[in-house]
């Protein structure tokens, strides 16, 4: 089995069909996907639900352009240390 040049494992169509029954358990071990080739060019990529699901939640947040505002804001807050005291934050949502 290659590797592809994202790092995954590549696996022939027919032998991916051989393995159809592993590969649930492959995946969710390492958190990973597979790129299924057929003639030595990948056609299709299987991933556990779970990693499927984090890539679609962050492309639906890359895709907000207020959220991706808000997430450069953060990161530039912190990166300045404007940061406040969790104490303060959970005092301020108790009153």
């Amino acid at each position: 089995m290659a590797q592809s040049e994202y790092g995954t494992e590549n696996i022939s169509i027919l032998e991916a069909g051989s393995i159809l029954s592993e590969l649930p358990k492959r995946l969710a071990e390492e958190d990973r996907a597979v790129a299924i080739t057929r003639h030595g060019k990948p056609v299709l990529a299987v991933m556990s639900w779970e990693l499927f699901e984090s890539i679609a939640e962050t492309l639906e947040i890359m895709a907000d352009d207020d959220m991706m505002a808000s997430t450069r804001r953060g990161i530039e807050d912190a990166r300045e240390g404007k940061l406040v005291p969790l104490e303060r934050v959970v005092a301020d949502l108790d009153s």
